[in-house]
């Protein structure tokens, strides 16, 4: 007896043991010849640069498991992966807890909340990995940013699902119902489109076209998105009585601040050099967008729970199903829109090394 117990403890110790050696192996992979430090910008080609980011940048044509371990080095994306990978995390979570009073399966109404965590938890992900992994290759550039581009599309509808049909009033809704989704998922593809063409473009058009391509689609979308929020915010008279009121002002809020780091640099700009590592606009961009759709999610939740009266009677039957349908629907032409960019870009590519 005493001799198995002797053998358990000896195991526990083992364990313990290589467990304490985890960090060691991790600092070790990642300082090993195979995790070459970072350069400067004027090392890597110019459509890799970000405006005012001189340093931080990773060398390319390295092998995946660089990339991969860069998630836990000091480079100039290191920020921007960590704050989106972060709410990735939290955004599960978000939905577990719902899931234990929203009833996702048998009640078609709790879909539109669903589709927008769905699309939440999309966007983030491809975000991560666009950040994460983009710096590979012009062409892994090229594929895992248009992937983010898909995921900001695809949120874009998932936030015009919940506002149409949770926070619509019955006066708006009678002229818009036939439309508005329709016109949603036009304008997300538009979105997907506007953000790729400016991306293709890093060759030829100045930084500041390039950021219309991207930021006009997008901010056509939001603007029919979130109209039905926009509506409800100027009636004054019924927002003492509502409690998702606050957090659709904060999502407002957030947006309306992530666009304007978004599109510019203010920081980088008075501090050029300074904000390689912590610091960036576009950091702030992804914090910001994390609180706008964490407000959002909670806001919906309440107009699920508090305005079901209202959205039951404006909604038909199969209503709710048929956008979930026309979210597919996004996500398709987007993925189209994606293949027919990665053509072009290719054909790009094939001409560089042909004329080298």
């Amino acid at each position: 007896m005493a001799t198995i117990v002797m053998e358990r403890i000896g195991r526990v110790f083992i364990s313990l043991q290589q467990i304490r050696e985890v960090p060691r192996m991790l600092t070790e992979s990642l300082e090993s010849p195979s995790m070459p430090g970072t350069v400067r910008d004027t090392e890597v080609p110019y459509y890799f640069r970000e405006r005012y980011v001189c340093t931080g940048y990773r060398p390319l044509n390295q092998n995946w498991r660089y990339y991969f371990l860069s998630l836990f080095q000091r480079h100039n994306e290191t920020i921007n992966i960590w704050t989106h990978l972060l709410a990735f995390l939290v955004f599960p979570v978000k939905l577990c807890q719902l899931a234990e009073t929203v009833d996702f399966v048998s009640d078609p109404h709790s879909w539109p909340l669903l589709v927008l965590i769905l699309s939440s938890l999309t966007y983030s992900a491809f975000s991560v990995a666009a950040h994460l992994l983009g710096g590979k290759s012009e062409l892994c550039h090229y594929i895992f940013f248009f992937l983010d581009y898909v995921g900001v599309a695809q949120y874009q509808y998932g936030s015009a699902i919940v506002h149409f049909y949770y926070a619509v009033d019955e006066s708006m809704h009678k002229h818009v119902h036939g439309i508005f989704m329709p016109a949603a998922t036009v304008l997300s593809c538009l979105s997907c489109l506007g953000c790729c063409y400016g991306k293709y473009c890093n060759h030829t058009l100045p930084t500041w076209v390039r950021k219309v391509c991207q930021v006009v689609p997008s901010a056509l979308a939001y603007a029919w998105d979130s109209s039905p929020v926009a509506k409800r915010l100027m009636s004054w008279s019924s927002a003492s009585n509502d409690p998702a009121i606050i957090y659709h002002f904060g999502q407002v809020a957030f947006f309306l601040s992530c666009a304007f780091f978004f599109t510019y640099p203010l920081l980088e700009r008075c501090f050029p050099g300074r904000c390689d590592f912590l610091g960036q606009s576009h950091q702030m961009f992804h914090v910001f967008l994390s609180c706008c759709t964490l407000c959002q999610i909670h806001a919906s939740h309440l107009d699920y729970v508090g305005r079901r009266k209202l959205y039951s009677r404006l909604h038909r039957s199969g209503e709710a199903a048929r956008f979930v349908g026309l979210y597919v629907v996004t996500l398709v032409a987007c993925a189209l829109i994606v293949a027919f960019m990665l053509r072009k870009v290719k054909q790009l590519l094939d001409f560089k090394t042909k004329s080298k």
